[in-house]
């Protein structure tokens, strides 16, 4: 098999199913998270002087947290697929509701938050390499089909087991 054909092929046996492409996708964002939101926001958080306004502190804190998590889903991408959904979720709530009616309103570009929007401007690149059928089968499938796709049945398992009678 070519080089590009495993790149692009799924191996049941490696990473369950996954493209290779999209693990490796998968571990360019965690790594760029590291890269580049740790050490911006470990040092609003180390150099910060004063007190804190509660919900900036909360923001920054979080902001700190994520990436420093990127480190887990670089060992074990697929694990830590619930740290991209997050990514994703937050950068799309603040791209709808902060950037779109700025840019509605021709004010976004030239400003912060005009650059903050350009950093988000990655997101359908993440949202690409998210193996979703995957993440569906694995987070958000309800328990029964989880047990039917792992060929098991919960109800005849239990159902077979010996029962110990009291006394």
């Amino acid at each position: 098999m070519n080089l590009l054909a495993h790149i692009f092929a799924s191996d049941p046996r490696r990473h369950e199913g996954v493209r290779p492409v999209q693990v490796w996708g998968l571990r360019v964002f965690y790594l760029l998270m590291l890269v580049f939101v740790a050490p911006t926001a470990w040092r609003g958080l180390l150099a910060h002087d004063g007190p804190w306004d509660p919900l900036r502190a909360i923001a920054i804190a979080v902001w700190a947290t994520y990436p420093a998590l990127a480190l887990f889903g670089l060992l074990h991408p697929l694990r830590w697929l619930p740290l991209m959904f997050f990514t994703i979720g937050y950068k799309t709530i603040w791209l709808a509701f902060v950037a779109l009616p700025l840019w509605q309103a021709g004010a976004l570009w030239g400003t912060p938050t005009g650059e903050v929007a350009a950093s988000f401007l990655a997101l359908p690149l993440l949202a690409a390499v998210v193996p979703w059928g995957y993440a569906w089968r694995t987070y958000f499938a309800w328990p029964q089909a989880k047990a039917t796709r792992q060929g098991t049945n919960r109800v005849s398992a239990v159902a077979a087991r010996p029962r110990v009678g009291r006394g």
